[in-house]
Parts: C-alpha cells; sequence; structure tokens
C-alpha cells in the first residue's frame, strides 16, 4: 500500500491540510504515523476514493483552528516541532515558555536572545525581567542555566497576598490561583497592549505573581518558577530529584494543542479579551474534573490506597459505580500518554522503594488486569504530589501554573488573526414558527 504525507493528500483532496485533520477526527479518513513520530501518512487509495467521491457532507463541518504552537504526535506533544519529552529533560520552564511564545530557536540553543518578547515596564517604573534559554545541544546542561528570574513588581504582590485574607485556610490552589489572577490583572496598567513582546511581558509578571502570591510553606531554595512553585505547596525542602520532577512537569503540560481549556483561552482571545482574562477563563476550564481536575481526583484515589492491597477494591468499587478512574484514559493517546511515562519514571527515580508509589503501582496493575484505559499525565501528577508530601491540589496547580504558557502563546495567534471565533450550533429543538 501506498502511503502519502498531509501536504499531497491535502492537494488531491483540494483542502486546507487542517481540514484534512478534520476528516481524520470524523472517521471519514484513517492516518498513520511515521517512523518518526511526527509526520502523518494517508493511504493513497483512501485519498484517491474520496476525492472522486468528493467532500462529505453529512456531518456539519467541525472547527479547525490553524496554529503553529503544539503538534500532537502517537504519545506526546511536540512544541513548535521539538519533542516536548527531550524538552523536559534539557530545558527549564522558562526557557520553553519562551520558546512558546516566540519561536526563536536563540531561545533554546542560547546563541542569542530573544528581541521580540523583550521586557516592557511596569506601571511603578520597574522593568520586567525577560528570560534567557539553556543550551540544548548534546551535552546535558541545568535545565534552568542562564534564566533570569520572573518577578512581578512588590506592590502587586501585596495586593494579591491581601486579597487571599478571610479565605479558607484548606482552599485549593486552584481557586486561589483565580483571584490572584483577578487582582494582577487590575493592578497592571499594560493590561491591553496586545503586541507579542507585550504579551510575553505580561507572562513572566502574571506568572511570578501566581507563584508568589500563593501562602509560602518553605524556604524557597532557587529563583526559578519550580523551586519558588515547590516552596508555596510543600512545607519541606524539595530533594533535587524531585524538584527536576516538578521542573519536567511545568514543561511537559504547558501545552497541549487545543484543550478545552486552551479552545476556551482562544475564544476570549478571538474577542480581544486581555491576557489576565485569558487565563481567568482557561482557568475556569482547567479546574473541571475531565480536564486538569483529574490530578486532584487521583490524588483522592491514592489517599484512600494506605496499603498496595487496598487498590483493588478502590477501584473495584469506582468502577461499580460507574465513575471514570481519574488519571487514567485520554481521548487523543489511546496506547499511553508519553508524558506520563516520562513523569512516573523520574518520581520512581526520586524515590525508589517509595510507599506511595508502591500504592501507586497497584493502582496500574489492577487497571491493566482489567483492560481499563492507560495511564496519563494527571495520575504521574498525583504521584508525584503524594510522594513529595505537597498539600491536597498540588497537582491543579502545578498544570494550572504551566499552561499559563500555552494558553497565551495560543492567545498571540488569535490576537494576530484579529477575527471572531464564532462556533455555530446545530439546531435540534421544536421547529422554528414563522420563520
Amino acid at each position: 500500500m501506498e502511503w502519502i504525507d498531509a501536504a499531497t493528500a491535502a492537494e488531491r483532496l483540494g483542502v486546507k491540510p487542517a481540514t484534512l485533520y478534520a476528516y481524520v477526527s470524523r472517521g471519514v479518513l484513517q492516518r498513520r504515523h511515521g517512523d518518526d513520530g511526527r509526520r502523518s501518512l494517508f493511504s493513497a487509495e483512501e485519498i484517491e476514493r474520496l476525492a472522486r467521491r468528493g467532500r462529505p457532507r453529512s456531518q456539519p463541518p467541525e472547527l479547525v483552528i490553524e496554529s503553529a504552537v503544539t503538534s500532537l504526535g502517537v504519545d506526546r506533544p511536540y512544541y513548535r516541532g521539538i519533542d516536548a519529552l527531550e524538552l523536559a529533560t534539557t530545558s527549564g520552564f522558562e526557557t520553553v515558555a519562551e520558546w512558546l511564545w516566540t519561536g526563536d530557536p536563540g531561545v533554546l540553543h542560547g546563541a542569542r536572545r530573544s528581541q521580540s518578547a523583550a521586557p516592557r515596564g511596569l506601571g511603578s517604573g520597574m522593568e520586567r525581567a525577560g528570560s534567557g534559554g539553556a543550551d540544548t545541544g548534546s551535552e546535558a546542561v541545568r535545565p534552568d542555566a542562564g534564566v533570569v528570574a520572573w518577578r512581578c513588581e512588590p506592590g502587586a504582590l501585596r495586593a494579591a497576598v491581601t486579597a487571599q485574607r478571610g479565605l479558607p485556610d484548606d482552599l485549593l490552589p486552584l481557586d486561589r490561583l483565580q483571584v490572584i489572577t483577578t487582582v494582577l490583572g487590575a493592578s497592571d496598567s499594560l493590561r491591553y497592549q496586545l503586541d507579542p513582546a507585550s504579551v510575553a511581558g505580561t507572562g513572566r509578571r502574571l506568572i511570578a505573581g501566581l507563584v508568589d502570591a500563593l501562602p509560602e510553606l518553605s524556604e524557597p531554595q532557587g529563583d526559578s518558577i519550580a523551586e519558588r512553585l515547590w516552596s508555596r505547596l510543600c512545607p519541606h525542602p524539595a530533594p533535587p530529584a524531585l524538584l527536576d520532577a516538578v521542573k519536567a512537569a511545568l514543561v511537559l503540560l504547558a501545552d497541549h494543542e487545543l484543550a478545552a481549556s486552551t479552545l476556551a483561552a482562544r475564544v476570549a482571545a478571538s474577542a480581544k479579551a486581555d491576557p489576565y482574562a485569558v487565563v481567568l477563563t482557561g482557568l475556569g476550564v482547567l479546574g473541571g474534573p475531565l480536564h486538569g481536575g483529574a490530578s486532584y481526583g487521583a490524588e483522592r484515589l491514592l489517599a484512600e490506597i494506605v496499603e498496595p492491597g487496598q487498590a483493588a477494591r478502590a477501584i473495584a468499587e469506582r468502577v461499580r459505580r460507574g465513575e471514570r478512574i481519574p488519571g487514567f484514559g485520554h481521548s487523543i493517546y489511546k496506547n499511553g500518554d508519553g508524558r506520563g511515562g516520562l513523569l512516573l519514571d523520574l518520581v520512581k527515580e526520586a524515590a525508589p522503594g517509595h510507599e506511595r508509589i508502591a500504592a501507586g503501582t497497584a493502582v496500574l496493575e489492577e487497571m491493566r488486569r482489567r483492560r481499563l484505559p492507560e495511564r496519563n499525565v494527571d495520575f504521574a501528577l498525583a504521584i508525584l504530589a503524594a510522594v513529595s508530601g505537597m498539600v491536597s491540589g498540588a497537582g491543579e496547580a502545578i498544570f494550572a501554573v504551566a499552561r499559563v504558557a500555552g494558553w497565551l502563546a495560543h492567545a498571540m495567534e488569535e490576537y494576530e488573526r484579529g477575527t471572531l471565533l464564532r462556533l455555530r450550533a446545530s439546531y435540534t429543538g421544536p421547529p422554528v414558527r414563522g420563520a
């Protein structure tokens, strides 16, 4: 059988590549991935049959958005063409965020600094720190090497901290992040500047503020976002290997194409909502149990399993109630989520023999015994939080802080497009009278 690439298939059908992938999602076409895991290949015979038959019209067209930010492979995302799993072990979160925002190769390779995302001034007269990058060549490098610390100005931080007074002490971090975002947005006189450099500057300020305005539980061990976030989620100092796992998690979760929260964020950006409103929109969707909130559900599942022998009962009870097992299954990665695999491996290497890893392994074995879906990155996040002794909801917080980078990268594309995303409904209600 002859296989052709996406560009050739789209040209033969007379459609855009985005339409070609819409045919795949609707089951009109089948595809397979090339040996490199990146290229999509199509049966030349199937394309020819479809070309003779004409474009399918049996279903309403799906919304397809062209984007240069992230491509999804067989089991992992690629950020502007680069394997996210590779980036997770060679580059820090700040560097990867800059790569998502600018697409400047110098951000990753250290040959030059990106000028398109230069810092912008604050209303207080302070400057927003930019970010450099770490060399990701053949030699292993420290993931956060050469990165200038991102900061939010003290006055805005104080306001964000004050706004949380009176909130319950056991409030989940994700709920606090929404309050913090609102306050930081209200204090930014440059929030409506939507050019790429300004949005990148907002991103640095916002991510730094989201982390630094959370209650401090331990002393930060460095200036990176990962180190500062650890001190807000865990009352104990970070063992270096577990901190590396947190750094990797931030990179792995920085973007994931048009996930539900990202689609919502893009719709907001298409209406010219400012970056803080875009992030608030994303945070509101991310907390759902079918999205970023799945890690919180997986945390609760692990908390029920005091020792590995209890895993079978915990899974059985959820299956009996017809509940989804949190942290398992993925709408894209049917045979396993590579992000979860890498993160689990890092946690196991960091804390071999830990009782929470044993409990997680028992859950994995029980799910496989029942031939239920494979684990995803949310389950790995839950194990990372449990092994590290983090507060409840820590996985959601890591997910949210990381995904701000992706939301703003997609927002930049919508600001540049300049047209409103307007979906249409397929009406199924009573007949319209008087039409």
